[in-house]
């Protein structure tokens, strides 16, 4: 009930957002000899940035739309918005030579590992401490699905529990949030619900499960003018997260990527002065994070091309998961500026004259479970054993070891037979 009480106070302020969105464009319609168009110039370098980002081409058509609407064509402006809102946001300076690869900018080494030969990765540690399982729940949950059972689901709760007060104790402020969105939230936000290649869940009703909090925290704001005393405004969510993406790289087997999953999100509204510090301070708290938890890891500048639509910048890190010998991405965080405020109408009022102004939004994860799990069992195995780091045994009750669970009946697949008489 909780859930749908949210989505439904989301819909009051998304239709009144559609409706000034409306208004606008029809004051936009009759003052059409006095709206400016982009200029040749600006066209041209919004086309550079599209080909940097390796994002979908629609220029053509934009440049189409623009001569129409010159030509005196003023019913083609509501087309030519729609379609300008498709393009991927500014991309800072520093990375317009990075080509197609991040830039490595630090790592972190925090534990000495054993010998490769003697590690195993999770899966086979997990099945072997029956503590897990992922075979066989097609018929019933549906591919990429699991189950943690015994001390690894209280690792879970224990990983939640520790970033939460983490990013607390950063002023961070704590908000429940939905799964359930409007299609116009998440496409705001920067991701595409239509199309072959979309990472989105669709429900029969026309709203969509939430791939990730932020959309939410940003919902959260929609239509809302803030004053600037108000801001960095930051708030975190615990969120179930969908995806309906998929891989079979050998690399990304078992609960490396799925369709479901927890994460803990921070999210910040902030002016356009504040948002490369605040994009620095979730930068710094996520390193401490893995740095408390003893992990080897490792920060990444990502270059445009990786950036998706809502960045501006993004830092991603990257754990090392010694069972696969691979460096797995665990977390990231992105300044999106002025991109989302814009499309859900997040504005604040600036103290020193009045004006009101479109706000920058930050986004970063402090924790995604499965492959957190995948970096910490990997690193802390002792043999039959998980020793459970420093950090997290205060929320499990102490304990040091994960041991095999003996509670939990193993599960093996039995084929019945019909007996022949």
């Amino acid at each position: 009930m909780k859930l749908l009480t949210n989505v439904r106070r989301l819909r009051p302020l998304l239709a009144l957002r559609r409706q000034r969105s409306h208004d606008a464009k029809t004051a936009v319609a009759e003052e059409a000899p006095r709206q400016p168009v982009p200029t040749s110039a600006q066209l041209d370098e919004l086309e550079r940035n599209v080909e940097l980002r390796q994002h979908r081409n629609n220029m053509p058509l934009i440049r189409s739309l623009v001569k129409q609407v010159k030509d005196g064509d003023p019913d083609t402006l509501s087309k030519l918005h729609s379609e300008l809102q498709q393009l991927p946001n500014a991309t800072h300076p520093r990375l317009q030579d990075y080509g197609v690869e991040p830039r490595e900018l630090a790592q972190y080494m925090h534990r000495e590992l054993p010998p490769q030969s003697n590690l195993k990765e999770f899966s086979e540690l997990a099945r072997s401490l029956n503590l897990y399982r992922m075979d066989h729940l097609g018929n019933y949950t549906g591919h990429k699905s699991y189950y943690l059972t015994g001390q690894l689901a209280m690792l879970e709760q224990a990983i939640i529990q520790y970033a939460l007060q983490a990013v607390m104790d950063h002023g961070f402020k704590l908000i429940s949030v939905p799964d359930i969105l409007p299609r116009e939230v998440i496409e705001s936000c920067g991701m595409r619900t239509e199309g072959e290649r979309t990472q989105v869940y669709k429900l029969d009703t026309g709203e969509c499960l939430s791939g990730t909090s932020e959309m939410a925290l940003a919902g959260f704001f929609a239509g809302k003018e803030l004053s600037e005393k108000q801001l960095p405004l930051k708030v975190t969510a615990v969120s179930r997260c969908y995806r309906a993406e998929t891989s079979g790289l050998q690399e990304e087997k078992g609960i490396y990527r799925v369709h479901q999953f927890t994460k803990v999100e921070m999210f910040a509204i902030c002016t356009a002065e504040q948002s490369e510090a605040e994009l620095e301070e979730f930068k710094n708290i996520e390193l401490d994070l893995f740095r408390r938890l003893g992990l080897n890891f490792r920060l990444l500048d990502m270059p445009p091309c990786e950036l998706g639509a809502p960045a501006y910048q993004k830092y991603d890190i990257e754990a090392w998961m010694p069972g696969r010998q691979m460096w797995g991405e665990i977390s990231s965080c992105s300044n999106c500026t002025d991109y989302q405020a814009k499309r859900l109408g997040i504005r604040y009022r600036r103290s020193s004259d009045g004006q009101v102004l479109y706000a920058h939004t930050i986004n970063g994860t402090a924790t995604a479970i499965p492959r957190l799990l995948i970096a910490l069992l990997e690193s802390y195995q002792q043999g039959e054993n998980i020793e459970i780091p420093d950090v997290l045994r205060p929320f499990m009750d102490g304990q040091e070891l994960i041991t095999r669970n003996k509670r939990i009946p193993e599960t093996k697949l039995v084929k019945f037979i019909k007996a022949q008489t």
